[in-house]
Protein backbone atom coordinates (compact mmCIF):
# COMPACT_ATOMS: atom_id res chain seq x y z
CA UNK A 1 0.00 0.00 0.00
CA UNK A 2 1.14 3.70 -0.95
CA UNK A 3 2.68 5.16 1.95
CA UNK A 4 0.36 8.29 3.43
CA UNK A 5 0.94 11.51 4.99
CA UNK A 6 -0.37 11.59 8.43
CA UNK A 7 -3.49 11.51 9.64
CA UNK A 8 -5.07 11.35 6.35
CA UNK A 9 -8.38 9.72 4.83
CA UNK A 10 -7.39 6.33 3.28
CA UNK A 11 -10.72 5.16 2.51
CA UNK A 12 -14.26 6.12 2.17
CA UNK A 13 -17.15 3.97 2.09
CA UNK A 14 -21.37 5.16 1.22
CA UNK A 15 -24.35 3.31 2.32
CA UNK A 16 -27.90 3.24 1.69
CA UNK A 17 -29.92 2.27 4.36
CA UNK A 18 -34.25 1.74 4.62
CA UNK A 19 -35.49 0.73 7.84
CA UNK A 20 -39.34 -0.77 8.58
CA UNK A 21 -40.47 1.27 11.41
CA UNK A 22 -43.56 0.21 13.89
CA UNK A 23 -45.48 2.05 14.68
CA UNK A 24 -45.79 4.17 12.11
CA UNK A 25 -43.77 7.71 13.01
CA UNK A 26 -45.55 11.33 12.75
CA UNK A 27 -43.71 13.88 10.33
CA UNK A 28 -46.58 16.74 11.22
CA UNK A 29 -49.39 15.69 10.14
CA UNK A 30 -48.22 12.91 8.23
CA UNK A 31 -47.16 9.11 8.87
CA UNK A 32 -43.93 7.76 7.53
CA UNK A 33 -43.61 4.01 8.20
CA UNK A 34 -39.91 3.75 6.90
CA UNK A 35 -36.86 5.21 7.14
CA UNK A 36 -33.86 6.00 4.35
CA UNK A 37 -30.66 7.45 4.64
CA UNK A 38 -27.06 7.04 3.95
CA UNK A 39 -24.22 6.24 6.28
CA UNK A 40 -20.69 7.74 5.45
CA UNK A 41 -17.50 5.90 6.86
CA UNK A 42 -14.28 7.71 6.31
CA UNK A 43 -10.53 5.63 7.67
CA UNK A 44 -7.38 7.82 8.78
CA UNK A 45 -4.44 6.36 8.66
CA UNK A 46 -0.96 7.82 9.80
CA UNK A 47 2.66 7.71 8.74
CA UNK A 48 2.57 4.52 11.53
CA UNK A 49 -0.01 3.05 9.10
CA UNK A 50 -2.62 3.44 12.89
CA UNK A 51 -5.99 3.07 11.41
CA UNK A 52 -9.22 5.08 12.57
CA UNK A 53 -12.66 4.33 11.28
CA UNK A 54 -15.25 6.93 12.18
CA UNK A 55 -18.87 6.83 10.59
CA UNK A 56 -22.44 9.24 10.13
CA UNK A 57 -25.74 9.84 9.06
CA UNK A 58 -26.51 11.49 6.43
CA UNK A 59 -30.25 11.09 6.28
CA UNK A 60 -32.85 14.27 4.90
CA UNK A 61 -36.10 14.29 6.22
CA UNK A 62 -37.71 13.96 2.49
CA UNK A 63 -39.75 11.16 0.55
CA UNK A 64 -43.21 10.01 0.99
CA UNK A 65 -45.93 9.30 3.73
CA UNK A 66 -47.55 6.37 3.98
CA UNK A 67 -50.73 7.22 1.58
CA UNK A 68 -47.94 8.02 -1.04
CA UNK A 69 -47.74 11.66 -0.76
CA UNK A 70 -44.46 13.99 -1.24
CA UNK A 71 -43.41 15.03 3.10
CA UNK A 72 -43.72 18.56 2.96
CA UNK A 73 -42.19 21.80 5.39
CA UNK A 74 -38.79 19.45 6.19
CA UNK A 75 -35.42 18.71 3.80
CA UNK A 76 -35.29 20.61 0.93
CA UNK A 77 -33.47 17.63 -0.67
CA UNK A 78 -33.78 14.02 -1.83
CA UNK A 79 -31.85 11.00 -0.49
CA UNK A 80 -30.54 10.05 -4.27
CA UNK A 81 -29.04 13.86 -4.39
CA UNK A 82 -27.55 13.35 -1.40
CA UNK A 83 -26.06 10.06 -1.73
CA UNK A 84 -25.07 11.09 -5.41
CA UNK A 85 -22.69 14.67 -4.19
CA UNK A 86 -21.17 11.66 -1.61
CA UNK A 87 -20.43 9.58 -4.14
CA UNK A 88 -18.54 12.62 -6.04
CA UNK A 89 -16.64 13.61 -2.57
CA UNK A 90 -15.68 10.33 -2.27
CA UNK A 91 -12.56 9.55 -4.58
CA UNK A 92 -11.33 13.33 -4.28
CA UNK A 93 -11.51 12.86 0.00
CA UNK A 94 -8.60 9.73 -0.73
CA UNK A 95 -5.06 11.19 0.74
CA UNK A 96 -6.49 14.82 1.90
CA UNK A 97 -6.38 15.77 5.17
CA UNK A 98 -9.32 15.19 7.54
CA UNK A 99 -9.88 19.43 7.11
CA UNK A 100 -10.91 19.55 3.69
CA UNK A 101 -14.62 17.85 4.80
CA UNK A 102 -15.08 20.98 6.66
CA UNK A 103 -14.01 23.04 3.20
CA UNK A 104 -16.66 20.56 1.44
CA UNK A 105 -19.41 20.95 4.07
CA UNK A 106 -19.26 25.32 3.85
CA UNK A 107 -19.67 24.71 0.16
CA UNK A 108 -22.17 21.69 0.21
CA UNK A 109 -25.66 22.92 -0.73
CA UNK A 110 -27.14 20.50 0.95
CA UNK A 111 -27.96 20.80 4.68
CA UNK A 112 -27.79 17.27 5.54
CA UNK A 113 -24.53 17.21 3.89
CA UNK A 114 -23.00 19.58 5.42
CA UNK A 115 -24.08 18.84 8.70
CA UNK A 116 -22.91 15.13 7.87
CA UNK A 117 -19.05 15.75 6.79
CA UNK A 118 -18.96 18.99 9.74
CA UNK A 119 -19.39 16.39 12.22
CA UNK A 120 -17.59 13.46 11.15
CA UNK A 121 -14.55 15.93 10.84
CA UNK A 122 -15.43 16.76 14.51
CA UNK A 123 -15.24 12.71 15.52
CA UNK A 124 -12.32 12.05 13.51
CA UNK A 125 -10.68 15.09 15.50
CA UNK A 126 -12.15 14.34 19.15
CA UNK A 127 -14.19 17.72 19.11
CA UNK A 128 -17.31 16.06 20.46
CA UNK A 129 -17.31 14.91 24.13
CA UNK A 130 -16.57 10.85 24.28
CA UNK A 131 -19.22 10.49 26.93
CA UNK A 132 -21.87 12.61 28.59
CA UNK A 133 -20.93 14.06 31.93
CA UNK A 134 -24.52 15.35 32.78
CA UNK A 135 -26.55 12.08 31.57
CA UNK A 136 -29.57 13.61 34.07
CA UNK A 137 -30.20 15.79 31.70
CA UNK A 138 -28.67 14.23 28.29
CA UNK A 139 -29.53 11.31 28.25
CA UNK A 140 -33.07 11.03 29.88
CA UNK A 141 -36.05 10.21 27.47
CA UNK A 142 -38.37 13.05 26.49
CA UNK A 143 -41.34 10.72 25.43
CA UNK A 144 -42.59 11.32 22.04
CA UNK A 145 -46.97 11.01 22.52
CA UNK A 146 -49.69 11.39 20.52
CA UNK A 147 -53.46 10.58 20.32
CA UNK A 148 -53.53 7.40 18.62
CA UNK A 149 -51.48 5.74 20.63
CA UNK A 150 -52.50 2.29 22.52
CA UNK A 151 -53.04 2.57 25.71
CA UNK A 152 -50.13 -0.16 26.18
CA UNK A 153 -48.36 2.08 23.94
CA UNK A 154 -48.33 5.16 26.18
CA UNK A 155 -47.72 3.11 29.66
CA UNK A 156 -44.59 2.19 27.83
CA UNK A 157 -43.65 5.53 27.22
CA UNK A 158 -44.82 7.33 30.47
CA UNK A 159 -44.30 4.52 33.05
CA UNK A 160 -40.39 3.66 31.90
CA UNK A 161 -37.33 3.23 34.53
CA UNK A 162 -36.11 6.33 35.47
CA UNK A 163 -37.70 9.83 36.07
CA UNK A 164 -39.60 11.94 33.31
CA UNK A 165 -39.21 15.73 33.32
CA UNK A 166 -41.10 16.50 29.74
CA UNK A 167 -43.42 15.10 27.41
CA UNK A 168 -43.60 16.08 23.94
CA UNK A 169 -47.12 16.13 22.62
CA UNK A 170 -48.16 16.23 19.06
CA UNK A 171 -51.19 18.66 18.50
CA UNK A 172 -53.59 20.21 16.19
CA UNK A 173 -53.53 16.42 14.58
CA UNK A 174 -57.64 15.09 15.31
CA UNK A 175 -60.34 17.15 17.54
CA UNK A 176 -59.82 20.10 19.96
CA UNK A 177 -61.82 17.37 22.74
CA UNK A 178 -59.65 14.23 22.26
CA UNK A 179 -56.47 16.18 22.00
CA UNK A 180 -57.17 18.01 25.88
CA UNK A 181 -58.83 14.36 26.95
CA UNK A 182 -55.59 12.75 26.24
CA UNK A 183 -53.27 15.56 27.93
CA UNK A 184 -54.84 15.17 30.77
CA UNK A 185 -54.53 11.64 30.32
CA UNK A 186 -51.19 11.88 30.23
CA UNK A 187 -50.84 14.10 33.11
CA UNK A 188 -52.54 11.90 35.12
CA UNK A 189 -50.04 8.81 33.95
CA UNK A 190 -47.11 11.00 34.81
CA UNK A 191 -48.24 14.13 37.17
CA UNK A 192 -44.29 15.27 37.76
CA UNK A 193 -43.74 16.10 33.80
CA UNK A 194 -44.03 19.60 31.60
CA UNK A 195 -45.64 19.46 28.32
CA UNK A 196 -43.64 20.61 25.35
CA UNK A 197 -46.72 20.79 22.73
CA UNK A 198 -45.94 20.41 19.37
CA UNK A 199 -48.87 22.08 16.90
CA UNK A 200 -46.93 21.96 13.22
CA UNK A 201 -48.42 25.26 12.45
CA UNK A 202 -51.78 23.70 12.88
CA UNK A 203 -53.85 26.01 14.52
CA UNK A 204 -55.50 29.49 14.02
CA UNK A 205 -54.44 32.19 16.30
CA UNK A 206 -58.44 31.31 17.97
CA UNK A 207 -58.05 27.91 17.56
CA UNK A 208 -54.47 27.61 19.48
CA UNK A 209 -55.90 29.89 22.44
CA UNK A 210 -59.60 27.86 22.77
CA UNK A 211 -57.31 24.50 23.36
CA UNK A 212 -54.00 26.20 25.30
CA UNK A 213 -57.06 27.93 27.99
CA UNK A 214 -58.25 24.34 28.23
CA UNK A 215 -54.68 23.28 29.64
CA UNK A 216 -53.02 24.10 32.82
CA UNK A 217 -50.87 26.61 32.26
CA UNK A 218 -47.94 25.66 34.39
CA UNK A 219 -47.45 22.79 32.86
CA UNK A 220 -46.76 24.02 29.66
CA UNK A 221 -43.37 24.29 28.60
CA UNK A 222 -43.92 25.97 24.87
CA UNK A 223 -45.94 24.97 22.21
CA UNK A 224 -44.31 24.73 18.91
CA UNK A 225 -45.00 26.66 15.98
CA UNK A 226 -48.78 27.08 17.31
CA UNK A 227 -49.90 29.40 14.00
CA UNK A 228 -50.75 28.33 10.41
CA UNK A 229 -49.60 31.98 10.02
CA UNK A 230 -46.23 32.34 12.06
CA UNK A 231 -47.02 35.77 12.13
CA UNK A 232 -49.80 35.33 13.97
CA UNK A 233 -47.69 33.07 17.25
CA UNK A 234 -46.87 36.59 19.32
CA UNK A 235 -50.80 36.66 19.87
CA UNK A 236 -50.58 33.40 21.89
CA UNK A 237 -47.95 35.50 24.29
CA UNK A 238 -49.86 38.68 24.23
CA UNK A 239 -53.26 36.64 25.65
CA UNK A 240 -52.05 33.49 27.62
CA UNK A 241 -48.89 34.81 28.31
CA UNK A 242 -47.52 31.41 27.24
CA UNK A 243 -44.11 31.00 25.31
CA UNK A 244 -44.11 29.64 21.83
CA UNK A 245 -41.01 27.76 20.48
CA UNK A 246 -39.70 27.83 16.23
CA UNK A 247 -39.24 24.41 14.44
CA UNK A 248 -39.80 25.00 11.16
CA UNK A 249 -39.54 28.37 10.80
CA UNK A 250 -35.57 27.91 11.14
CA UNK A 251 -35.88 26.02 8.06
CA UNK A 252 -36.35 28.63 6.19
CA UNK A 253 -33.53 30.34 4.10
CA UNK A 254 -34.24 33.77 4.99
CA UNK A 255 -34.60 32.93 8.97
CA UNK A 256 -32.40 35.29 10.83
CA UNK A 257 -32.20 34.43 14.80
CA UNK A 258 -31.62 37.96 16.03
CA UNK A 259 -34.10 39.49 13.74
CA UNK A 260 -37.19 36.78 14.66
CA UNK A 261 -36.24 36.63 18.62
CA UNK A 262 -36.48 41.03 18.64
CA UNK A 263 -39.37 41.49 16.25
CA UNK A 264 -41.58 38.05 17.66
CA UNK A 265 -42.48 38.86 21.24
CA UNK A 266 -42.78 35.50 23.05
CA UNK A 267 -40.11 32.96 21.37
CA UNK A 268 -39.00 30.54 24.24
CA UNK A 269 -37.32 28.68 22.74
CA UNK A 270 -35.48 27.11 19.23
CA UNK A 271 -36.42 23.15 18.04
CA UNK A 272 -33.01 22.96 16.06
CA UNK A 273 -32.90 19.47 13.81
CA UNK A 274 -29.18 19.80 13.05
CA UNK A 275 -30.22 17.46 10.26
CA UNK A 276 -32.12 20.16 8.59
CA UNK A 277 -29.75 23.24 9.37
CA UNK A 278 -26.93 22.61 8.08
CA UNK A 279 -23.12 22.59 9.54
CA UNK A 280 -21.68 22.61 13.14
CA UNK A 281 -20.35 26.18 12.64
CA UNK A 282 -23.73 27.02 12.07
CA UNK A 283 -25.84 25.29 14.39
CA UNK A 284 -23.55 26.65 17.03
CA UNK A 285 -23.79 30.47 15.71
CA UNK A 286 -27.44 29.73 15.84
CA UNK A 287 -27.45 28.51 19.60
CA UNK A 288 -25.32 31.53 20.82
CA UNK A 289 -26.98 33.93 19.33
CA UNK A 290 -30.35 32.60 21.28
CA UNK A 291 -28.30 32.29 23.95
CA UNK A 292 -27.46 35.73 24.24
CA UNK A 293 -31.36 36.95 24.15
CA UNK A 294 -31.77 34.36 26.73
CA UNK A 295 -33.87 31.78 24.41
CA UNK A 296 -33.68 28.14 25.35
CA UNK A 297 -32.31 26.19 22.77
CA UNK A 298 -33.14 21.85 22.55
CA UNK A 299 -31.67 19.63 20.09
CA UNK A 300 -34.04 17.04 17.97
CA UNK A 301 -33.95 14.36 16.03
CA UNK A 302 -35.36 14.40 12.56
CA UNK A 303 -36.12 10.86 12.65
CA UNK A 304 -32.69 9.68 12.46
CA UNK A 305 -31.41 5.73 13.28
CA UNK A 306 -29.49 4.82 16.33
CA UNK A 307 -26.23 6.40 14.50
CA UNK A 308 -27.83 9.73 14.49
CA UNK A 309 -29.43 9.32 17.60
CA UNK A 310 -26.26 8.67 19.56
CA UNK A 311 -24.24 11.36 17.52
CA UNK A 312 -26.99 14.23 18.10
CA UNK A 313 -26.94 13.39 21.90
CA UNK A 314 -23.13 13.92 21.56
CA UNK A 315 -24.07 17.49 19.92
CA UNK A 316 -26.50 18.43 22.62
CA UNK A 317 -23.91 17.53 25.27
CA UNK A 318 -21.70 19.89 23.36
CA UNK A 319 -23.76 23.05 22.23
CA UNK A 320 -26.65 22.79 24.77
CA UNK A 321 -25.77 20.83 28.19
CA UNK A 322 -28.18 22.02 30.21
CA UNK A 323 -31.43 20.87 27.76
CA UNK A 324 -32.91 17.66 27.43
CA UNK A 325 -32.74 16.91 23.78
CA UNK A 326 -35.85 15.52 21.72
CA UNK A 327 -34.58 12.54 20.66
CA UNK A 328 -37.23 9.57 21.60
CA UNK A 329 -38.03 7.69 18.32
CA UNK A 330 -35.51 4.49 18.51
CA UNK A 331 -38.44 2.33 19.62
CA UNK A 332 -39.63 1.93 16.18
CA UNK A 333 -36.94 1.09 14.34
CA UNK A 334 -36.96 -2.45 13.25
CA UNK A 335 -33.35 -3.05 12.66
CA UNK A 336 -29.87 -0.90 14.16
CA UNK A 337 -27.13 0.45 11.95
CA UNK A 338 -24.39 -0.38 14.57
CA UNK A 339 -23.52 -3.51 16.29
CA UNK A 340 -22.54 -3.49 20.11
CA UNK A 341 -19.41 -5.50 20.49
CA UNK A 342 -17.28 -6.27 23.50
CA UNK A 343 -14.34 -3.95 21.67
CA UNK A 344 -15.72 -1.38 19.63
CA UNK A 345 -19.29 -0.86 17.52
CA UNK A 346 -19.50 -1.91 14.20
CA UNK A 347 -21.69 -1.15 11.05
CA UNK A 348 -24.58 -3.91 10.53
CA UNK A 349 -23.67 -4.69 7.16
CA UNK A 350 -26.78 -6.64 6.75
CA UNK A 351 -28.94 -3.53 7.41
CA UNK A 352 -26.69 -1.49 4.93
CA UNK A 353 -26.26 -1.44 1.40
CA UNK A 354 -22.77 -0.54 0.21
CA UNK A 355 -22.97 2.09 -3.14
CA UNK A 356 -19.35 2.76 -3.32
CA UNK A 357 -16.01 2.56 -1.45
CA UNK A 358 -12.73 4.57 -2.07
CA UNK A 359 -9.31 4.14 -1.06
CA UNK A 360 -7.62 1.44 0.52
CA UNK A 361 -8.11 -2.13 -1.60
CA UNK A 362 -9.31 0.44 -4.80
CA UNK A 363 -12.56 -1.75 -4.00
CA UNK A 364 -15.75 -0.13 -6.05
CA UNK A 365 -19.27 -1.42 -5.16
CA UNK A 366 -22.31 -1.14 -7.52
CA UNK A 367 -23.10 2.89 -8.19
CA UNK A 368 -26.19 3.87 -7.94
Amino acid sequence: MQAVDAHTISSVSVYRYHIALKPTLPVAKQRIDHRKGAVLAVTLTNEQQHRQQVWVEIAPLSGIDVEGLAIEGFSQESLDDVITSLCDYAELLIGKSSNVLLDLAATSSFASVAFGLSLLHAKLNDQLPCHIDNPYTQSVTVPLVYVGMSEQQLHTKLLQNGTLNSVKVKVAQTTMAEEVAFIYRVLALAPQVTLRLDANRGFTPEQAIDFLACLPKDKIEYIEEPCINPADNPIIYQQLGLRYALDESLNSPTFDVINAITQQPGIGALIVKPMLLGSLARLQDMIEAAHSYGVRCIISSSLESDIGIDDLRLVSQALTPNETPGLDTLSAFSQTLQLTTPTLPQLNQSALSLIIHAGEANKVATSL
